[in-house]
C-alpha cells in the first residue's frame, strides 16, 4: 500500500451564507468558521496509529437554523493515500455532477449544500483514481448521501448491467437505502434493485432459480441473498464499479456477515479488479480495523476518535426502577403520557419475549403501540415500519433489528428499555457476566435526534447488574449519564425533557 499522508485536503474558505434543509437526509447546522491553516503533507502510517493531530474542516460550517444543531464534536480527520490532491466541496456543483443528478439533489433531496462529513468525502469518492474509502462519521451526519451519490455518480446509465453494490445488515436498513436512492437519482434514468429475502409463499415471488439475470444498473441488499444470487449465476460482477458496506462494522465482524462479505468481496476482485470499495460506518472496532488493514489496499481513510461519536444534541438520562413493573409503570405514565407532543419514541429491548411482555402490557392499559423483531415475515416487518415512518403510529418497540442507519427525523426519544450487552449466540446467557454492547448502545442513541436534531435517550435501570452495565457504558464513552431522582415524579421527567430541549 502507498504511503499514507494526514490532512492533504484542500479546504476552501469560509462562508457567510446560511443553509438549511426541510429534509431528513440533509446535514446539519452550525455557525461558520474562518478557514484553518493547511500544513504541509505529512507521512503518517496506516489507520489509527496516531490521533493526536487533527484535520478539522470548520470553515464548511453554516449559521444554526432554529431546529437543526450540527454537534459540536464533528472535527473531521483525514488520512490520504497517494498524492492525489483533493478540494473539500463546498456546493454540490464543486463535485461536477451531472445536470440529472444535481436536479434530484436540489428537488426530490431539497438539499442546499453538503455537510461537513459529505464536504470531504464526495471529492474523496469521485475523483480518479477512485481510491477506496473507509469512512467512520456521525449518526445523522450524511453518510447515506456519501456513498449514495457515489454510486449514482459512477454509474453508466446506458449500460444495462449491475455497476453498483450496496451491501446492508438488515432488510429495513437496505430498503431504506434504496429509496433514498431512487428519490436521489429520479432523473438519471439509472435503474435499481433491491437484494433481500422476500416471502416464499407470496404469489408475486419469483424464485431465483426461475428469474432472468439482472441488469438493473445498482443492487441494496443483504449479504444471504446477494451471495446467492451470485452463486445462481443471476448476478454479474464484471462490470462492478462500486462497492459498498454499510455499517461495515457489523459486516466485518466475527458473528456477523463476515464470511459472506468477504467471499462477495472477492469474487468482485477476481471479476472486476479495479472495483472501488467503500465502508461506511459510525464506529469501527480495532479488530474490524485491523481487517481492513490486511484485506483493502490503497485506501484513503476519515474518521473521529472514540470519545467524539456520541451526538451532544442528544441528552441521556438513566432512570432507577425497583423492577419490571416499575418500568412498565415508568413507560406508559411517564415517557408516554409526557412525550405525545414530543415526536415519536423507539423503545429497544432485548430479546422477543421482552418485546412481546412490553407490547401485550402497553396494549391491555389502551396504549397504541407496534412492535418489530425477527421473528415476523417480511411483509409484517415492511409494513409495521412503513407505518411508523408515514407517523401513523407513534410508538414502536423494537429488537436491536433497527438499531442501526434507521432513519425517522420525527423520532426524539429512544427508550433502553433493556440496555444492550453482548451475547454468544452459541452460550447459554449468564447475566452476571453482562458486558455491555457499547457500539449497539451508540447506535440506538443515534436513533433520536436524527440529523441534528434534539433528542432524548431514557436508560431504565432494574438491579445491580443494570447497574454496573450502565457505568461501564459511561466509562467507555467518557460521559456522566444524568440520573432522574424519582421514577415515580412527573416534574423530574418534565426537566429531563427540557433539559433535552423537547418541552
Amino acid at each position: 500500500m502507498a504511503d499514507s499522508t494526514e490532512a492533504t485536503v484542500e479546504a476552501p474558505g469560509s462562508s457567510s451564507t446560511p443553509e438549511s434543509s426541510s429534509v431528513p437526509e440533509s446535514s446539519a447546522a452550525s455557525e461558520s468558521c474562518s478557514a484553518p491553516e493547511i500544513k504541509p503533507a505529512e507521512v503518517k502510517r496506516s489507520w489509527g496509529d496516531e490521533v493526536d493531530e487533527e484535520f478539522t474542516i470548520d470553515q464548511l460550517s453554516i449559521k444554526e437554523s432554529k431546529d437543526l444543531d450540527e454537534p459540536e464534536d464533528s472535527n473531521i480527520k483525514a488520512v490520504i493515500t497517494g498524492d492525489t490532491p483533493y478540494t473539500s466541496a463546498k456546493k454540490f456543483e464543486d463535485l461536477n455532477l451531472s445536470e440529472e443528478l444535481t436536479k434530484g439533489l436540489y428537488v426530490e433531496m431539497r438539499f442546499e449544500r453538503p455537510s461537513k462529513v459529505q464536504s470531504v468525502t464526495l471529492p474523496m469518492i469521485l475523483t480518479p483514481p477512485y481510491r477506496n474509502l473507509i469512512a467512520q462519521a456521525h449518526n445523522g451526519s450524511g453518510k447515506t448521501t456519501c456513498f449514495v451519490l457515489g454510486m449514482l455518480s459512477r454509474v453508466d446509465p446506458k449500460q444495462q448491467a449491475p455497476q453498483a453494490l450496496c451491501i446492508c445488515p438488515t432488510r429495513e436498513l437496505a430498503i431504506q437505502n434504496l429509496e433514498v436512492l431512487k428519490k436521489m437519482g429520479k432523473y438519471t434514468g439509472i435503474s435499481a434493485e433491491r437484494a433481500v429475502p422476500e416471502n416464499l409463499d407470496n404469489p408475486a415471488h419469483t424464485p431465483i432459480s426461475k428469474r432472468p439475470p439482472v441488469t438493473s444498473q445498482v443492487i441494496i441488499g443483504t449479504p444471504g441473498t446477494i451471495k446467492k444470487w451470485m452463486s445462481f449465476r443471476k448476478l454479474s460482477m464484471s462490470s462492478m464499479k462500486i462497492l459498498v458496506f454499510d455499517e461495515a462494522d457489523h459486516m466485518l465482524a466475527e458473528g456477523g456477515f463476515k464470511d459472506d462479505s468477504l467471499r462477495i468481496m472477492n469474487d468482485i476482485k477476481r471479476s472486476a479488479p479495479s472495483c472501488q470499495v467503500l465502508l461506511f460506518s459510525a464506529t469501527f472496532s480495532e479488530r474490524v480495523k485491523a481487517f481492513v488493514k490486511s484485506a483493502i489496499q490503497d485506501y484513503n481513510q476519515l474518521f473521529v476518535k472514540k470519545e467524539e461519536l456520541s451526538l451532544q444534541s442528544v441528552k441521556q438520562f438513566k432512570v432507577r426502577c425497583p423492577g419490571e413493573l416499575e418500568k412498565v409503570q415508568v413507560v406508559r405514565e411517564k415517557i408516554l403520557e409526557l412525550c405525545q407532543k414530543v415526536g415519536q419514541t423507539i423503545i429497544f429491548v432485548r430479546t422477543r419475549n421482552s418485546a412481546s411482555y412490553l407490547h401485550k402490557a402497553l396494549v391491555d392499559l389502551g396504549y397504541e403501540v407496534t412492535t418489530i423483531q425477527g421473528a415476523l415475515t417480511h411483509d409484517d416487518r415492511d409494513k409495521i415500519v412503513k407505518e411508523f415512518k408515514d407517523g401513523l403510529t407513534k410508538v414502536l418497540i423494537s429488537t436491536d433489528v433497527l438499531a442501526r442507519g434507521f432513519d425517522q427525523s420525527q423520532v426524539n426519544l429512544v427508550v433502553n428499555y433493556d440496555l444492550p450487552v453482548k451475547h454468544d449466540p452459541n452460550k447459554k446467557y449468564d447475566p452476571n457476566k453482562a458486558e455491555p454492547d457499547c457500539e449497539v448502545y451508540l447506535h440506538r442513541v443515534g436513533r433520536a435526534g436524527r440529523f441534528g436534531r434534539k433528542g432524548a435517550v431514557f436508560n431504565l435501570i432494574c438491579d445491580d447488574i443494570d447497574n454496573k452495565v450502565m457505568g461501564k457504558i459511561e466509562n467507555h464513552f467518557g460521559c456522566e449519564v444524568i440520573e432522574v431522582p424519582d421514577y415515580r415524579n412527573d416534574e423530574d421527567f418534565e426537566k429531563a425533557l427540557k433539559d433535552a430541549g423537547l418541552l
